[in-house]
């Protein structure tokens, strides 16, 4: 709020109606347009006032009269005070005298066109105290109307002041010459008071006088009669009326003439004094065609404050074709406010020009159709409906140019973004754009600064955001996430993008994460907006999918990479915790730490205002699990892959008898595989490999694996582990049941023929030599040897599993020989007894419950069983064969590590 104005100043301080005054002071207005009153001596002078500079006004003044302020009132200081005060007076004026208002003739004003009094009212009048005013030239200081108002110092005038006399023309004479004067006044009008006769006899001489002047009239008077008539006077007074009517007529087209001169120069000084006015209808049209809205706004509003309560005809007439006027520049503006695309600034202004325009002329008839309108919402509505129409035609056109590029069958430039991602990068930045234009228009519209008489409607308002952020994710849900239910967004929203070739999806998922860092942008955005929260928990909705999208399409090109891990097996044992394990595993490893970095620096690390994915029991933590099982299946497959396809490839060589002339070949060469030392390993060395492969993952690779996540901030991945572990133990057995019937047939083969080589029989006696075993039972535990020190060469840990198997079958083809025996011979129970003892003992490390049970039921089977000296014998005899084969049975005896 602006000081109050104070007037400190006038020039002239006094005047009739009409003068110019120059009002001096301080505060008196900023510009023009802030003066809106002028009020000297009580009469409203604003129509007349020329605002010059916040110390500097000119007007006229009213028609007052007396003593009075001067009172300035503006927008920015309200009413204001003076110091200082203007005397207002009606002087005395004839009928050819200028004045600046209109005055009431009196009858004594009226000229006598008769005969002119012979009284000479030019002569000055002597003092009547009879005193000379030489001397009295000085003036009394103050106004003698303060002092004495209504009364003047002429004699001849009804309200004479003998104060004011004395004051005006003996304010220095001395109360003795006073006292003299009042005797001298006194002494004449004594005089005058004396008889007719006292008067005839002081003035005789003058009476004689005037009788001959009488008698000289009468001899003229007669002498007339004689020429002229009985009635002279009556022919004078014809002439006199005569001339009168001559005059007049002469003289009323004079009038007439000055009266058209006077309504002309009235006319000209009110069209001068009221230009602003009569031009007002053509400058608010130029004015509104410049788009100078607020100068318009002004010269209307003035104008209303002026004469909107006027009674004279003409300026009502003028006023209402302002009012035309404005009305077809509020429609003209509405039109304007609606029409889009424009920038938040041109609506603003646009809207508090019309507002205003529409509380100028609330209180006329005009307008009733923009009446109920409230131009700021309605520029709200524009824009939300525009940003709607924008984000379905940008849609549409890529839409369409997608089609027409899957009907041309054209080749893609891998280089070149698909039109999902301009799409997404197009819609991103109009959502970023007109998003928060739409925001800070409501907001200007709820604060009040654009809202009119109209109630606001925040509730409408918010459903219209909610409403356009969920078509901005509704869009942005059917371009990017292909592999949601597309036929559930297609009925929710009744949007399809054209479904491409394998080749195009292909050619668009390693372009999702770009699409997610465009949403990003525009949400970060908007979250400077400061929107509620459920608009933005929309777009975090969205952006979590895409997130979680993005992680699923890393992550299934990590397990596509996977599956071609086998080109990168080299079969170097390299693992030192299990001896046997190539560098797969660490490939693998490798693989993952690459793809978890990617992850976490595309979609994992979640920014502004982002949700965790990994909450308990979340989708996300699901499609961590769901895809690191994909991975390790398919590290699986590949160990299966090199397992079974190395031994699709060799024609190996089984293990059979040398008593029965076929050797026991067991180095295979060059076989195919990846790398130079490939050529070195046989297809039962790469069999233990992926064996120690298996049950390395099994025993801790996994669950290293599973560490490496925590370390990245996830969760451990405990169901995913064990569900590859029991994927990779059934592998396992699968190739373990492989290997040992690869190796454990041939050799149980081979007992039989080699037990009745050379048409031997259990029934016969035989002889029975120190330290000798049955060529079946020797080559049995060579055979086995020989697997031991392969396995053992590969990986030690594997022995136990592979040899029990192996030692199981051996011990149950034992027991079914030694039953299908009818009677053994006493040397021949005693030699079985040897044979199978050794084995059992020398295989005691590597057999099970089952297999021994199988020993116990072959030694059990031997009939008649040995007596005393019987086993005695054989004692001996089982201890010199292991004497003599102390090598051989020194490798089973090796426990593993």
């Amino acid at each position: 709020m602006a000081p109050q104005p104070v007037v400190t100043g006038l020039s002239p301080k006094e005047g009739p109606p009409g003068t110019r005054v120059i009002i001096r002071g301080e505060f008196l207005g900023t510009r023009i347009q802030d003066l809106i009153g002028l009020k000297i001596c009580g009469s409203d002078c604003l129509l007349s006032a020329e605002w010059k500079s916040p110390n500097k006004i000119i007007a006229r003044s009213g028609p007052a009269k007396g003593k009075g302020d001067i009172i300035v009132t503006t927008l920015s200081g309200g009413v204001g005070t003076s110091t200082v005060q203007f005397r207002a007076y009606h002087e005395t004026i004839g009928p050819l005298k200028e004045s600046a208002v209109w005055i009431e003739e009196s009858p004594s004003q009226n000229f006598a066109w008769g005969r002119r009094t012979l009284a000479q009212s030019g002569l000055t009048q002597e003092d009547p105290l009879g005193l000379s005013i030489e001397g009295n030239e000085q003036k009394i200081p103050e106004d003698l109307r303060d002092l004495i108002p209504d009364a003047c110092g002429d004699l001849s005038q009804e309200n004479f002041s003998p104060a004011w006399f004395l004051l005006e023309n003996h304010l220095a004479t001395s109360f003795e010459d006073l006292k003299a004067g009042l005797a001298y006044l006194k002494r004449k009008v004594e005089s005058q008071k004396e008889g007719q006769l006292s008067f005839l006899k002081s003035n005789a001489g003058s009476v004689i006088d005037q009788l001959d002047t009488l008698m000289n009239i009468r001899d003229k008077l007669q002498e007339d009669v004689k020429l002229h008539g009985s009635e002279p006077l009556n022919i004078l007074e014809q002439s006199i009326e005569n001339s009168i009517s001559e005059s007049q007529k002469i003289f009323t087209d004079v009038l007439v003439r000055k009266e058209k001169a006077d309504s002309t120069r009235s006319v000209l000084l009110a069209l001068s004094r009221h230009k602003f006015l009569f031009c007002l209808p053509n400058a608010v049209d130029r004015r509104a065609k410049a788009a100078e809205y607020d100068i318009v706004v002004n010269d209307y509003s003035r104008a209303k404050n002026l004469f909107g309560k006027t009674e004279i005809q003409i300026f009502r007439q003028v006023l209402e074709e302002v009012d035309q006027r404005i009305l077809l520049i509020r429609r003209q503006l509405h039109e304007k406010v609606v029409k889009m695309p424009q920038s938040v600034e041109q609506q603003k202004k646009l809207i508090k020009a019309l507002t205003s325009l529409e509380l100028q002329q609330s209180g006329t008839t005009i307008g009733d159709r923009l009446r109920n309108t409230d131009p700021a919402w309605d520029a709200i509505e524009a824009r939300a409906k525009y940003l709607e129409a924008t984000f379905r035609q940008t849609f549409e056109q890529y839409a369409n140019k997608e089609a027409g590029v899957q009907e041309k069958s054209k080749s893609r430039d891998p280089s070149q973004p698909p039109s999902r991602v301009n799409f997404c990068e197009e819609l991103c930045d109009i959502a970023a754009s007109q998003l928060p234009d739409l925001w800070r228009l409501g907001q200007l519209y709820f604060t009040g600064e654009l809202r009119g008489p109209h109630d606001p409607k925040p509730g409408d308002f918010k459903r219209m955001v909610l409403n356009a952020i969920e078509k901005f994710c509704v869009y942005l849900r059917v371009a990017i996430l292909i592999a949601a239910d597309q036929r559930a967004l297609r009925q929710t929203s009744g949007l399809s993008w054209p479904i491409g070739s394998s080749s195009a999806t292909h050619h668009f998922l390693p372009w999702v994460p770009q699409c997610l860092r465009y949403t990003r942008i525009a949400y970060a955005t908007l979250i400077g907006l400061d929107l509620p929260s459920e608009a933005l928990d929309i777009i975090q909705r969205l952006i979590d999918e895409v997130r979680l999208f993005c992680f699923s399409i890393i992550f299934k090109r990590a397990t596509d990479r996977c599956k071609k891990l086998d080109s990168l097996e080299t079969w170097e044992m390299c693992v030192e915790e299990y001896p046997g394990a190539t560098s797969l595993p660490a490939a693998l490893e490798s693989l993952l730490v690459e793809t978890l970095d990617e992850v976490q620096s595309v979609c994992m690390q979640p920014e502004a205002r982002e949700g965790n994915l990994l909450e308990p029991h979340s989708d996300g933590q699901r499609e961590v699990t769901q895809r690191l099982q994909e991975l390790l299946s398919a590290f699986s497959g590949v160990i299966a892959e090199l397992a079974f396809a190395s031994h699709d490839d060799e024609t190996p060589t089984h293990n059979v008898s040398q008593l029965l002339g076929f050797p026991n070949a067991q180095q295979p060469e060059s076989v195919s595989g990846a790398g130079s030392s490939a050529a070195a390993v046989n297809w039962e060395q790469r069999m233990l490999c992926c064996l120690a492969n298996y049950a390395y993952c099994n025993k801790s690779f996994f669950h290293h694996l599973g560490n490496r996540f925590v370390r990245y901030g996830y969760p451990l991945p405990t169901l995913a582990i064990e569900s590859a572990r029991y994927n990779v133990n059934q592998l396992f057995t699968n190739l373990l049941e492989e290997y040992v019937e690869h190796k454990g047939d041939p050799l149980v083969g081979t007992i039989e023929p080699s037990m009745y080589l050379g048409r031997f029989q259990w029934d016969h006696e035989m002889e029975i030599g120190a330290g000798q075993l049955r060529p079946y039972a020797h080559e049995c535990c060579d055979n086995l040897v020989g697997v031991y020190s392969e396995i053992y060469s590969i990986s030690p840990a594997l022995l136990r599993p592979i040899l029990e198997s192996i030692v199981q079958t051996i011990s149950e083809e034992l027991a079914r020989l030694m039953s299908c025996v009818q009677r053994f011979s006493h040397t021949g129970a005693i030699q079985a007894h040897v044979d199978i003892r050794l084995l059992r003992d020398a295989l005691e490390n590597y057999t099970n419950e089952t297999a021994k049970n199988y020993f116990l039921e072959a030694l059990e089977a031997i009939s008649p069983p040995l007596n005393s000296e019987q086993k005695r014998k054989a004692d001996e005899i089982l201890e010199h064969v292991k004497r003599n084969m102390r090598l051989q049975l020194l490798c089973f005896a090796v426990k593993e590590p």
